[in-house]
């Protein structure tokens, strides 16, 4: 089993905890990891492009000239596509891009993505994380404390409105809870930082 150490919020060492082998310790997949990060970027599109092809371009109802004895090339409409203003041809038109993904291999990403972290010594295992009001300026401090200056992903068991509200005004820093993690976010951002509550969490999800 991987064992990490356990933190404060004043970055000192209080402690380890031996993560779960099945969720922090396999072997990360790069296919897996691959197909879920399409999965969630091709939802996130919207699908609302669109033309119009020569049917729905306006204009174009009469011949332009006779069939034949002008000399020059047969037409039928200047609403073609090889007309200026003419309909485009084989032209996007509003569509899903979703896709579903077995749900092993979407458990299998997750887990890639969480050992991953742990192989790289990218996780951050706090005791806990509370604050008493909204304070951009303490949790900022926290980070500073815990030596993280770069993208982090903030992971608590529950919702704790004043870690969240306090984190959303710090580039780069996204807070989420244990039951909304994800392989993009968990890839995105350089950091995992994770109370042990919420390790336990993902655990008894995921094992």
């Amino acid at each position: 089993m991987p064992t990490v150490a356990v933190y404060n919020v004043s970055g000192s060492q209080v402690g380890e905890v031996e993560l779960s082998e099945n969720v922090f310790g396999i072997e990360p997949h790069a296919h897996a990891l691959n197909q879920a990060v399409l999965l969630q970027r091709a939802s996130l599109r919207a699908g609302t492009h669109k033309t119009k092809g020569r049917s729905e371009v306006r204009g174009g109802g009469r011949k332009p000239w006779k069939q034949k004895g002008t000399g020059r090339a047969r037409q039928g409409s200047i609403r073609s596509p090889q007309w200026k203003g003419g309909g485009v041809v084989f032209g996007p038109t509003p569509r899903s891009y979703s896709f579903k993904l077995p749900k092993k291999v979407r458990r299998l990403a997750i887990k890639s993505a969480l050992s991953s972290k742990v192989k790289t010594s990218e996780i951050i295992v706090l005791d806990q994380l509370q604050l008493s009001a909204p304070k951009t300026k303490e949790f900022a401090a926290i980070l500073n404390n815990l030596k993280v200056d770069r993208k982090a992903l903030v992971v608590t068991a529950g919702y704790e409105e004043n870690v969240a509200l306090s984190a959303r005004n710090i580039p780069g820093v996204k807070f989420v809870i244990a039951e909304g993690i994800n392989v993009l976010d968990v890839l995105s951002y350089d950091k995992l930082i994770i109370t042990k509550d919420a390790v336990q969490k993902v655990e008894e999800v995921f094992a």
